[in-house]
């Protein structure tokens, strides 16, 4: 017997959504088919309303109105998807959480491979895919996003980071306890953790709406990743500078040696204005780098909530209902309150 095998008997699923008023019940359900026809784990469903404008959160409402083990949660705005999935993370009570998407995308009915692995002794299992359904706009910000993980946060080549994904407890105790504003879970899990296996499954087609990944969204996740979790932008930064003061003085050299082999040579001004726009435009690069670190430290020192929660609706199963739940007409008691 492995000595590193997990046994666990609950699940949960959190699902970050986004303008998935039409595809959410569908997912829901794969989720529940699939776990009853397992048969081996108790199971719940968190899904965090990420200041959608279309009727989401009332998808939610009525679907956490349907059975007891599903939970809503409603952002007061948009605070984009990796502040979603901490809330879901903060709010589920499994021995194992599953994280996947809202478009159905990210294939429910493959989650016991997750799970598998995981129960193997894996700490954290990640999907991977063949090929995915996506854009060829996402699927380079994909590419870019493992290339920046790689070189930025250490991840093994090898290892393929995907928004489906499983983790024990212990590894989502550690990700919450993370409450500064930029959370990016990729980065809170390596650093947590190398005990991390990829699993295959297929990946699906949108079968409506789109993706709510812009390229300035897209280009904000990086710039999360990066600045949150290294400190290897500053160091190229340091280099960088240190290569062109070197090329600086070797042209200074250059020139002095010309003009003394030559007098008649003249002054170079486009040669000037070169450098000039060059090292100005690195320094320039260098120095909105070091302004984004402040900036984040700042933001971060001034206590900026990860995301604020507008509304929460359903029960687990083992909460029972008292009087105060059990309202007429399924009506449902609406709490509101701010975390940072």
């Amino acid at each position: 017997m492995n000595n590193n095998t997990f046994n666990f008997q609950k699940v949960s699923f959190v699902i970050p959504c986004y303008h998935s008023e039409k595809t959410l019940a569908a997912v829901v359900k794969e989720i529940d088919d699939t776990m009853s026809s397992c048969g081996r784990y108790s199971w719940e469903i968190v899904m965090v309303n990420d200041g959608s404008a279309d009727g989401t959160w009332d998808e939610i409402q009525r679907l956490c109105e349907e059975k007891a083990g599903r939970e809503g949660i409603c952002f007061s705005r948009n605070f984009g998807q990796h502040a979603a999935l901490m809330a879901g993370i903060r709010k589920a009570q499994g021995e194992v959480i599953v994280c996947l998407d809202d478009d159905g995308q990210t294939p429910a009915d493959e989650a016991t491979k997750l799970l598998d692995a995981i129960k193997a002794g894996a700490d954290v299992v990640y999907a991977s895919y063949d090929r995915k359904q996506h854009s060829g706009f996402r699927n380079f910000g994909t590419r870019m996003n493992e290339e920046m993980c790689r070189i930025m946060l250490d991840k093994p080549k090898d290892l393929k980071v995907t928004s489906y994904f499983a983790m024990r407890r212990f590894i989502a105790d550690e990700v919450i306890r993370y409450e500064n504003s930029y959370p990016y879970l990729v980065g809170l899990v390596l650093r947590t953790t190398r005990n991390i296996v990829n699993v295959p499954v297929t990946h699906r087609k949108r079968e409506a709406g789109r993706s709510g990944y812009t390229f300035s969204k897209l280009l904000g996740l990086w710039l999360n990743g990066f600045t949150a979790f290294s400190i290897k932008p500053l160091r190229i930064a340091t280099a960088m500078g240190g290569v062109f003061a070197g090329l600086g003085f070797i042209y200074a050299v250059y020139t002095v040696i010309k003009k003394i082999i030559n007098p008649a040579v003249p002054v170079g001004f486009s040669a000037l204005m070169t450098a000039i726009l060059v090292i100005g435009g690195m320094l320039m690069a260098m120095l909105g780098m070091v302004g984004e670190y402040v900036g984040r430290t700042y933001i971060g020192e001034n206590r900026a909530p990860q995301y604020v929660i507008r509304q929460q609706t359903g029960r687990s199963e083992a909460q029972q209902p008292d009087a105060q739940d059990d309202l007429p007409g399924g009506a449902v008691i609406v709490k509101t309150r701010t975390v940072c």
